[in-house]
């Protein structure tokens, strides 16, 4: 992989533009691009033409930029993702209809939590999670549940001083996060009552994947009311265990050893299925 002067890959500069983009921050001028993402004027224009000139980043016409359709193109592709999105809708709805407040969906994306999936009420409690928002691994009930089922490593890692702080409930230390990671494994699921909004406490489970390692967390926000939160995990164990029961069909491979592709994942026709199968989604 090329490396420039100072020992950061090519590739590294263009994924710092890239990650110059979030949900509050969606449209950038190329100006804003360079300061976001810590580079010369010279070399954030040089990425940008080469992102551009990719369909990676769209110019508009007031000459700021945004995310490309392409990059949606790839995530369209990831079953890591996408699929599991298709499979834990209904799931998701069914837990929602219950609660009257939000239901999220998370995976692991490094250090954080990246929620694929989210569900709320206009009336719904203080939540700040979006579709494509991150939260530090440590912070949050399906961070904590992702990060208990993950390797040495990533625990050390993940909980290094200092924690990002956000109430005076937040897990402050690596011996607070370590503790409670004892009880998410123990007990199953995951509380992080006002661990980020003072009125607000989430609840999260597990999600098993197709090979029995905890694939995604599925979790509630709901109000900090001092309830106790068994009848939550109750209703989302059940909804986990759905999910990854779907999971396993999705992916369990045919009698030639095929793994199930498009029919298990996204939700159509028969007739639709099969024509999509046919011309193996390429016109």
């Amino acid at each position: 992989m090329a490396r420039g002067s100072g020992g950061e890959s090519v590739l590294h500069k263009h994924l710092r533009v890239l990650e110059a983009f979030d949900t509050w921050h969606p449209f950038l001028t190329l100006t804003e691009i360079a300061q976001a993402a810590r580079l010369a004027p010279s070399t954030a224009h040089r990425l940008v033409a080469e992102l551009e000139d990719e369909g990676l980043l769209e110019r508009l016409p007031d000459r700021s930029y945004r995310l490309g359709v392409r990059l949606w193109e790839f995530a369209s592709r990831t079953p890591g993702a996408v699929g599991l999105r298709e499979i834990a809708r209904p799931w998701m709805s069914a837990v929602q209809q219950r609660v009257k407040q939000h239901v999220q969906l998370g995976v692991r994306s490094g250090h954080d939590v990246l929620f694929i999936e989210r569900m709320s009420m206009p009336d719904a409690t203080l939540n700040a999670t979006v579709i494509g928002g991150r939260t530090p691994l440590h912070a949050s009930s399906s961070g904590l549940v992702l990060l208990a089922h993950g390797d040495a490593a990533l625990v050390s890692a993940a909980v290094r001083d200092p924690l990002p702080v956000y109430t005076e409930y937040s897990l402050r230390t690596a011996a607070d996060v370590r503790s409670e990671l004892r009880r998410v494994r123990a007990e199953g699921f995951a509380v992080a009552d006002r661990f980020i909004h003072l009125e607000s406490r989430g609840i999260a489970v597990p999600i098993a994947g197709p090979d029995g390692s905890v694939y995604a967390a599925m979790g509630v926000v709901v109000p900090s009311d001092g309830s106790s939160p068994l009848p939550y995990v109750e209703l989302l164990k059940r909804a986990s265990a759905g999910i990854a029961g779907d999971l396993a069909v999705a992916y369990r491979a045919d009698g030639g050893g095929r793994v199930h592709g498009i029919r298990s994942l996204v939700t159509s026709s028969r007739r639709s299925l099969e024509y999509l199968e046919l011309r193996g989604d390429r016109l």
